[in-house]
């Protein structure tokens, strides 16, 4: 019996259901009102490929979609918080005390049995792997080659990582090795989305900088910084750091001349299973990509195939919406950063690629008493759980006139546009404690170009080199609290909060110079808005 969750302080009926607010004055407004064509008309905006996602809910009745649309429609009074903002991950939201282990509570609803496999995820989350052989056994498998020996050492405290400063390694932050097609087939391969990109053919996919025993690493990640100064519009003077990378120390010849480097700091983990249970529709119905309405936004899906499943499905995870669940994302991590093969991975050696003969020759660490992977079935779905059920943190001084105000700034300036305040998640969900919640991420999960400045020039799908998935903002102003420092984007480069909206080009140009143009009581406010979530 899952026990009795009180959503907002307003209803018992939240456990099962986050929108169990049918009886409050909000949802009598528009209760009337004849909402379904309006709905339609807007999850069918975008018609793109594949046929078979969804432009439409299947899950809602009609009395359910108007609920839905009335609940999600943009803020309009700004004298005060909206009802349930307070609670930005429904009804899991952590309301534990703001600490360092604020990313690290489970979600608020789950039965206690539940809350059991979520401490034994956690626990597998936080595990080092070593070398084989060993005597550990169940242990077994690191590497060869491997950027870090357990989760958690890249998702500090289960929040954001760190670019490597001085002789700090990178540890959080790795880099991506890839290259577009070249051949017809390649390309082929590329439309039927049966890859992402193709790998440095030494190196692979991605740079792993540590190894085991009698192996050397594959070289080592170096950040040149040069500052560049921007002038606001009242005076203020600020400084961005722009990075270059490089390979240094390689240890297995040159790198291919058509490979790109990625860096990638490691992202929260917070509210993904809740992100995960978004309707398709409703992320599509954002879309917009030869921006027929004329505002300069053309946000698209990463349309990839789902490893697991075979089909050709929606990204959602990754910097550029690469990955389309969070068991396929964390099957990738175990194989690219700590070299662990899984069952839906089956790779021993990890990114070990046909011209590293010493590091296939290394021992792995598989059991067969306990699977035909270095980690079987039962350990992915602990991992899975664990990180499904990461909590949401509540907001934090919405209701200050500081806030308020920087709230109805986030709108005026355009950030909306992008960063999408409220969904509702599917009723049909696998885990009954994210059924039909109203969340807050902040984010549409699509691609957006943002510019010149911030491209890496490399293809992911059908995310190009200047695109990236816009990142959800819940939790951002706990950064500093749960990870002892504050950096944004995807490779750090941004300092602050401002940094961040300066470095916005592209679809993000109009929105970074509103920015830049207004009082600085009116920067001041968004930031503390933004420092609420």
């Amino acid at each position: 019996m899952r026990r009795p969750v009180d959503f907002s302080r307003r209803s018992r009926r939240a456990e099962n259901d986050g929108l169990s607010f049918q009886k409050t004055l909000r949802y009598r407004i528009y209760r009337g009102a004849s909402l379904l064509p309006a709905i339609m008309l807007s999850a069918s905006a975008w018609a793109g490929e594949p046929a078979a996602l969804p432009t439409s809910r299947t899950d809602l009745t009609p009395k359910d979609q108007a609920r839905v649309l009335a609940v999600t429609r943009p803020a309009t009074d700004f004298t005060k918080p909206e009802p349930f903002e307070l609670m930005q991950g429904g009804a899991g939201t952590s309301r534990k005390d703001v600490n360092r282990d604020a990313f690290s509570q489970s979600s608020a609803n789950i039965t206690f049995e539940e809350e059991g496999n979520f401490k034994l995820g956690n626990a597998l989350f936080r595990k080092n792997w070593v070398s084989s052989p060993s005597s550990t056994q169940a242990s077994d498998g690191l590497g060869p080659l491997f950027n870090e020996r357990a989760c958690q050492n890249c998702h500090l405290k289960d929040g954001r990582g760190r670019p490597p400063e001085g002789s700090v390694s990178a540890t959080s932050m790795f880099l991506r090795l890839a290259r577009d097609a070249g051949s017809a087939e390649e390309k082929a391969a590329l439309a039927d989305h049966k890859v992402l990109n193709f790998p440095d053919p030494v190196y692979g996919a991605q740079l792993q900088d540590l190894a085991v025993p009698g192996l050397r690493g594959e070289g080592r990640m170096r950040v040149d910084y040069s500052e560049e100064k921007v002038t606001l519009g009242d005076g203020t003077a600020v400084s961005l750091r722009k990075p270059r990378y490089s390979v240094e120390n390689l240890g297995y010849g040159p790198l291919d001349p058509r490979t790109t480097l990625s860096p990638r700091l490691t992202p929260p983990m917070i509210g993904l299973g809740l992100i995960e249970q978004i309707a398709p529709a409703d992320i599509l119905a954002h879309a917009d990509p030869d921006d027929r309405d004329g505002d300069g936004i053309s946000g698209r899906p990463n349309i990839v195939r789902d490893e697991l499943s075979g089909a050709v499905t929606l990204g959602r995870f990754g910097w550029k919406a690469q990955t389309a669940s969070i068991r396929q994302q964390a099957a990738d991590a175990f194989a690219g950063d700590i070299g662990i093969s899984t069952p839906e991975m089956p790779r021993h050696w990890g990114d070990c690629g046909e011209a590293q003969q010493d590091c296939l020759a290394m021992p792995n660490g598989v059991q067969q008493r306990l699977g035909t992977a270095e980690a079987p079935p039962p350990v992915m779905e602990l991992v899975t759980f664990y990180s499904q059920n990461l909590a949401v943190p509540a907001r934090r001084d919405l209701d200050t006139l500081q806030v308020l105000a920087g709230k109805k700034q986030f709108y005026d300036m355009g950030c909306i546009s992008c960063h999408t305040q409220k969904f509702v998640t599917m009723r049909g969900t696998p885990d009954k404690s994210q059924a039909f919640q109203l969340i807050w991420p902040y984010s549409d999960v699509l691609l957006h170009d943002m510019g010149e400045g911030l491209a890496d020039g490399q293809r992911v799908g059908e995310a190009s080199g200047s695109e990236w998935r816009t990142p959800p903002l819940w939790g951002i102003g706990l950064t500093a609290i749960v990870n002892g420092n504050a950096f944004y984007l995807h490779d750090g480069r941004a300092r602050t909060l401002a940094e961040a909206i300066l470095w916005h080009g592209g679809e993000g140009q109009k929105a970074r110079d509103r920015f830049a143009g207004a009082p600085a009581a009116d920067r001041d406010a968004l930031i503390k808005f933004l420092e609420s979530l």
